[in-house]
């Protein structure tokens, strides 16, 4: 049965040892990224910050600051059974059997995603208390780093929809607090939220938003989710979760959010409207720079009568966000391999902070063949950002870091195989000469084929026989080199 809210996931997580109740008073002012960091690094517990000072509501962080509980939150045993799930879903019948029957095949498929479509209902925990004359100061809502432009909502999901279809979205995007009834929006000008607003923009119209804290694992995750437009993330929520997600209409907004969230912030932007948002100690381990961002202005605050605070933090790998972004990574790979079947694996590395490095061994078939797959990851969805893609052959686990290094240190020359390409960045790549838009590297650490120049004899790795491997393993004991 799919968690009903945060705190089944949190209650199951303290079962299995894997929260730590703080009860000592702490600062949201620094104090908390302090801890909270010393743990991620030492990928250690989520943490439940219960004496926050000045504060009513308990601090949760780090809930999903691992391999393990990033599945636990998912409910599945490993990641990867989420993306065969989805394939499992998207099958599609022989395109030599048009008859009936086949047509029936795909029915179930299409009645078990309709099952996932969220649940409209009226009364919902996330609204037990109402204030009309809201005050963000009542929140704990964090100072992250000491260079940090001022607090910031770290783990928003913001809802919104679009003025020609209105088709929801739910995106995370930080929100610079400047007062009681005020924040920035960090909408990413590639981002959905973005776009949206763009077009409220055009209408010069207000734009309705709701934030919602909280609410079960698989919805929070699912505003990460990397998703077209076509696909609700709501309705992905549903599908991970197994069951739909209930949602509630706003008391002043006519924006629908998760019933079961903790803390919802309701409010408008408005069209033209622009403040400095930021600087913020991001997830690349620098500060992003400030610059001018839409201002959102808080209407009403609800939250549960007990709600806990959700929030997170960010800075140098390893940290929380990490392995939310390796569950996307495994989560979407099959999708990538329906689009490029020669694609084995793929490795998105925590020092690549999820989109300046990806890694992918592929089951070369001709010349150039690296250079196609290259190409084709940038031109998808988000991986459009990513600087640098790196391919392997299909014999090297992209996994281990230490063998990707080896083949590329060894494998390239330089004017054959590195390729640079110009296109969109991501708005928080801090080294391209202009923002937004700079040079892309690829590396092509393939075994190079005469096809491609290479007329010399490629030497073979070094590899033991087996029947030295297999005479070792026997006396392995005999040498005492068991210990």
């Amino acid at each position: 049965m799919a968690y009903k809210s945060l705190r089944d996931f949190v209650n199951l997580l303290e079962s299995k040892g894997l929260l730590k109740r703080i009860k000592t008073e702490v600062s949201s002012d620094l104090e908390i990224t302090e801890i909270t960091d010393r743990v991620s690094k030492e990928v250690g517990p989520a943490l439940l910050f219960e004496n926050v000072k000045g504060a009513e509501f308990p601090v949760l962080i780090n809930a999903f600051g691992s391999y393990e509980r990033m599945e636990m939150a998912l409910e599945v045993d490993d990641l990867d059974d989420i993306g065969e799930r989805i394939m499992e879903v998207l099958e599609f019948p022989d395109p030599k059997d048009q008859g009936f029957f086949s047509k029936l095949k795909v029915l179930p498929k299409l009645k078990e995603v309709s099952d996932y479509f969220p649940k409209t209902i009226k009364r919902a925990p996330c609204q037990e208390v109402v204030k009309m004359e809201p005050n963000l100061s009542e929140l704990p809502i964090l100072k992250c780093w000491p260079e940090d432009g001022g607090k910031f909502i770290t783990l928003p999901l913001v809802f919104s929809e679009n003025p020609e279809t209105g088709i929801p979205n739910a995106g995370m995007y930080r929100l610079h607090v400047y007062d009681d009834q005020t924040t920035g929006m960090h909408w990413h000008m590639h981002k959905d939220g973005a776009d949206t607003y763009r077009g409220h923009e055009s209408k010069d119209e207000r734009m309705e938003v709701a934030v919602a804290l909280g609410g079960d694992p698989a919805t929070i995750y699912s505003a990460t989710a990397p998703l077209p437009k076509q696909i609700g993330e709501m309705l992905f929520a549903g599908f991970l979760r197994k069951e739909p997600v209930e949602m509630v209409k706003g008391k002043t907004v006519d924006i629908k959010v998760p019933a079961n969230a903790e803390i919802v912030i309701e409010g408008y932007v408005d069209p033209y409207e622009r403040r400095i948002e930021g600087p913020f100690g991001d997830h690349t381990g620098y500060y992003s720079l400030a610059d001018e961002y839409p201002v959102f202005h808080v209407t009403c605050i609800t939250h549960r009568k007990d709600a806990i605070y959700p929030t997170t933090i960010v800075g140098k790998p390893p940290m929380e966000d990490c392995y939310m972004a390796k569950a996307t990574e495994r989560i979407f790979l099959p999708l990538l391999k329906l689009q490029l079947p020669e694609v084995v694996d793929m490795n998105l590395p925590l020092e690549g902070v999820f989109h300046n490095c990806a890694i992918l061994s592929i089951d070369k078939q001709y010349p150039g063949h690296a250079q196609k797959v290259m190409n084709a990851v940038w031109g998808m969805g988000q991986m459009m950002f990513t600087k640098m893609v790196v391919i392997v052959d299909k014999d090297v686990d992209v996994q281990n870091l230490s063998e990707v290094a080896w083949k590329v240190f060894n494998n390239i020359d330089a004017e054959r195989d590195l390729t640079v390409v110009k296109g969109p960045l991501d708005i928080l790549d801090h080294a391209s000469p202009r923002p937004n838009y700079g040079s892309k590297l690829g590396i092509d650490a393939t075994q190079a084929w005469p096809g491609e120049g290479h007329k010399r004899e490629w030497p073979n790795e070094i590899e033991m026989s087996q029947e030295i491997k297999d005479l070792v393993d026997k006396k392995w004991e005999e040498y005492g080199l068991e210990d």
